[in-house]
């Protein structure tokens, strides 16, 4: 080979490479540090329906417009909500446009996912993060919705909600989270009912103040090592599940300890883990897993705060600021989560 060739190859090699690298190091260098809050809902404006995740049934949708229509909302659906594909709402793709399509669309005030199921991992190497950035609007809900939530906020810097799907429960408790959060702009202090159902049990005593952050425990697991979570220097981290015995609660845990992320945090909420099992003798409970992983850290925590797959729900805003305090169980927004 002569040398001129090995030069040119060489060079070739070398302009190949950096353009795979350039597009990265622009996405690094001009990287969002500021965070955006959405702008608040008013009775008329119109959410947009996706179903960026599991199947959907048109009863599901009409089910929904019947609960969105008592808030005072209009609703829309995505172009492919009925789509399926094995069993996903629809092709990657088809459901990532839907996104798109909501957020550009001027005449859509928040985006609501209709169920979750698990599908939303799948498109997060999809979304256009700087056009969500620059089209701010809410985005809310839960389970498999995770995703989206956490990698949007990461990413786009932009407050997002772990709250209710549109095919959730929409009872009073839901509503008047949902509406004084999203509607009215009100700094909440979120507690629990002084009920059964309510009550919580504290696993480190104290207060602590950070970013929130977190949502399904099972969806956080499968996002570690993945460009799309959020900073969790000093935040607080909140966690729920349903369905997984408790032993997959201890090494889905680990794998956030043993990942570096456990020790960053300030506070720490386990919400509710419906229809978690501790199987066969010998095991664990939950809360002895929880003290396991959690009291050597020594920060403020709690179990049993009304987040998860529950009736009642809390509105919980990714990325805002708030204080915690374990003995009374409560979540205080130290500012609106909207504008």
């Amino acid at each position: 080979m002569s040398i001129n060739r090995r030069q040119f190859l060489t060079t070739l090699g070398l302009t190949t490479i950096a353009t795979h690298i350039a597009p990265v190091i622009a996405e690094i260098q001009t990287a969002p540090n500021i965070i955006i809050k959405p702008p608040h809902l008013k009775i008329g404006d119109t959410v947009g329906l996706i179903a960026p995740a599991g199947i959907i049934e048109p009863k599901d949708i009409e089910t929904a417009q019947q609960a969105l229509t008592k808030l005072g909302l209009k609703v829309i659906t995505g172009a492919h909500i009925l789509d399926r594909y094995g069993y996903l709402a629809g092709k990657d793709s088809d459901r990532t446009q839907d996104i798109h399509t909501m957020f550009v669309d001027n005449s859509v005030k928040a985006i609501m996912a209709m169920r979750g199921g698990w599908g939303c991992n799948r498109i997060l190497p999809l979304l256009n993060y700087p056009l969500i950035r620059k089209n701010p609007k809410i985005i809310i809900g839960y389970s498999d919705i995770t995703s989206l939530l956490l990698a949007i906020n990461a990413r786009s810097q932009l407050i997002t909600f772990h709250g209710a799907v549109a095919t959730s429960t929409w009872n009073q408790f839901t509503v008047d989270y949902f509406k004084n959060i999203l509607f009215d702009r009100e700094k909440l202090i979120m507690q629990n009912t002084p009920t059964n159902e309510g009550k919580i049990e504290i696993i480190t005593q104290g207060k602590a103040r950070g970013k929130l952050i977190g949502g399904n425990l099972s969806i956080v697991a499968a996002m570690v090592g993945s460009p799309y979570l959020p900073s969790w220097y000093k935040s607080i981290l909140f966690l729920e599940d349903i369905g997984e015995d408790i032993y997959r609660i201890d090494r889905m845990l680990t794998q956030l300890k043993n990942a570096g992320i456990l020790n960053q945090i300030s506070g720490f909420i386990f919400g509710q883990c419906t229809n978690c099992q501790s199987g066969d003798e010998p095991a664990f409970t939950l809360i002895q897993i929880l003290n396991h992983h959690i009291q050597p850290l020594g920060i403020p925590a709690w179990y049993g705060s009304m987040i998860g797959h529950i009736k009642d729900k809390f509105t919980v805003p990714i990325g805002l600021e708030v204080e915690i305090d374990t003995n009374n169980g409560t979540i205080k927004m130290l500012e609106a989560a909207v504008t």
